[in-house]
């Protein structure tokens, strides 16, 4: 019997927006939904992204999600942060755009998940249940740590006064 081939690595192609307020760059931000998620804070946020469909530009991807996910149309131009890969083994790729979004205003679309695990219930929950704008320096704290390098780039990128990283 032949070798099945390999299983390629995940990945997740997202949008990253941002705004200037009071000449201060904040960063709009999404929490995971869900049982699992629902008292985990800080670390636990995310940037809107999801995994491209068979054959999807990974920019295509990241716009779609970011739509699903928050309900909001986000419009060019879009800045290329790059990727990065986090600690389970997830490839991420992310965009960023500047943009203004009312936290209250988001809809996201919903997941089915087995909820407890093993126990053969499926329940319903948004895939985001909340997003919030926050500092470069609260982001760094919120964000899963591996995409607090996406905000450095950002950062970079628009030669902003933010604090530095450590």
């Amino acid at each position: 019997m032949p070798a099945k081939p390999p299983k390629p690595p995940p990945e997740s192609a997202g949008l990253l927006m941002f705004r200037r307020s009071e000449g201060r760059l904040e960063l709009f931000l999404a929490h995971p939904g869900g049982p699992f998620w629902e008292a985990k804070d800080d670390g636990a946020w995310t940037i809107p992204k999801g995994q491209p469909d068979p054959g999807e530009e990974l920019l295509a991807a990241a716009i779609r999600e970011f739509v699903e996910e928050t309900g909001l149309t986000p419009q060019p131009p879009y800045i290329p942060l790059g990727s990065i890969r986090q600690k389970a083994g997830k490839t991420v790729h992310v965009w960023a755009l500047e943009g203004e979004a009312d936290p209250d205003a988001v809809r996201s679309n919903t997941m089915r998940i087995e909820w407890p695990r093993g126990s053969g219930r499926l329940l319903t929950f948004p895939e985001i249940d909340r997003c919030g704008w926050f500092s470069a320096e609260e982001a760094a704290l919120k964000l899963n740590p591996a995409q607090v390098e996406f905000v450095r780039r950002l950062v970079e990128h628009i030669d902003d006064t933010t604090p530095q990283f450590a």
